[in-house]
């Protein structure tokens, strides 16, 4: 039986070989692989580098406030507003619900510096400090003791700092925002740099040192980078970043004064001032709350978490009497927080930074070591320690002090 033969064109065709690289293109593939493993190995050491100096600076700062600050720095900004959104999307701040019993820190005696005169003396003694007339709370029917003012710390036997307690609003009624009164008549206030923002050489101390501790009565938090504040920071007859007309602004003055106001409108450069620190535009002009402060508010308010987002704030304005006003709490959108600095009379008021990383309000008690005075928390639930700025801190912050 003759075997059957496939017909030469029913044969599978067969791929046509591949030529083999020759001498000098697998010499090429090796170089571009070493190449390519070489970079790798340039942005890994790059990058462990880059990432290790946040993780190691100086400061209290967490871990996770180190990489978003890192990542902010290198470009990865709307990477970390993202997660953010993300993150507060997945746990938003509670609705209704009841807050914890509304408590001040205990009261102190602050014992100004030994260099005053016997007149000066004299006339601090003399005058005479009224507590505060209750503030109307958002909320209402009020909580007992709820908007009413207590003594923080003492000056000459006088209320100098008084503090008192709110709910933000009638939704977040189990968060309660502290709202500090300071009297500009019996304190004086100082404005300090971070190491790294503003970063740069300052004769200014970024803590506070054990020398300069006497008579230390309260701290605040600073405001946005410098990147984000639409503004400048002013210090030592030296500027970072720009100082922007119509940009609020905190002024400090060589007599140990300070203000709250729009640049070059209703505060101006003059020989007097020692410090500017500046932050997007004023929340509060002329006793009347901004009128876009529900408009853009990614914008306006600050392109981490804007200010429709209800989330840790802090703010500071001033009164007409002259008197500084401070607030801070969770759950607050930047209209809340403007209408709650409003209510505790301030005229003028400004934003300072946000989320729970960076803000803090600390009174100090002498007692029976005014060299060395004891940090106490206005609020509970800051992430930093009270004796936050008792070491090296990244940002800018505030320092007052008994006159």
């Amino acid at each position: 039986m003759a075997t059957m033969q496939t017909a030469p064109s029913a044969r599978r065709a067969l791929p046509p070989r591949r030529p083999r690289p020759s001498r000098w293109q697998r010499m090429w593939r090796k170089r571009w692989v070493r190449g390519v493993l070489a970079a790798c190995a340039v942005v890994l050491v790059w990058l462990t580098w880059s990432v290790g100096s946040y993780l190691t600076a100086p400061g209290g700062d967490s871990v996770a406030a180190r990489l978003a600050e890192w990542a902010r720095d290198h470009g990865f900004a709307p990477v970390v507003v993202t997660l953010e959104k993300w993150q507060y999307d997945l746990h938003p701040p509670k609705v209704g619900g009841a807050p914890p019993p509304i408590s001040a820190p205990s009261v102190g005696q602050s014992v100004a510096p030994p260099t005053k005169s016997q007149t000066q003396k004299a006339s601090a003694q003399a005058l005479t400090i009224a507590m505060r007339p209750p503030m109307t709370p958002p909320v209402q029917p009020a909580l007992p003791h709820e908007g009413q003012w207590t003594t923080l710390v003492q000056v000459k036997g006088q209320p100098a700092v008084q503090a008192a307690y709110v709910r933000p609003d009638a939704s977040h009624t189990s968060y309660l925002t502290g709202v500090v009164w300071m009297s500009h008549k019996l304190l004086k206030f100082n404005l300090h740099p971070g190491f790294s923002q503003p970063g740069g050489t300052w004769t200014v101390p970024d803590w506070i040192p054990p020398s300069q501790r006497r008579g230390l009565v309260a701290t605040w938090n600073g405001a946005f980078k410098l990147a984000d504040a639409h503004g400048g920071f002013y210090l030592d007859g030296k500027t970072a970043g720009t100082l922007t007309t119509g940009g609020a602004s905190e002024v400090f003055y060589k007599d140990g004064s300070m203000t709250i106001g729009s640049w070059n409108q209703e505060v101006h450069m003059t020989s007097n001032v020692v410090g500017v620190r500046q932050n997007l535009t004023l929340l509060i002009d002329n006793g009347k709350i901004a009128p876009n402060i529900d408009s853009n508010p990614e914008i306006n308010w600050g392109l981490t978490l804007g200010g429709r987002y209800y989330i840790f704030r802090s703010g500071v304005g001033i009164t007409a009497q002259g008197d500084l006003v401070y607030a801070s709490g969770d759950a607050l959108s930047a209209g809340t927080l403007a209408d709650i600095l409003k209510r505790a009379g301030a005229v003028r008021a400004m934003e300072l930074d946000i989320n729970p990383a960076w803000v803090s309000f600390m009174s100090y008690q002498a007692g029976n070591n005014p060299n060395n005075p004891t940090p106490q928390l206005l609020l509970h639930d800051y992430q930093r320690p009270a004796d936050r700025y008792y070491t090296t801190t990244s940002r800018d912050f505030v320092t007052v002090y008994a006159r």
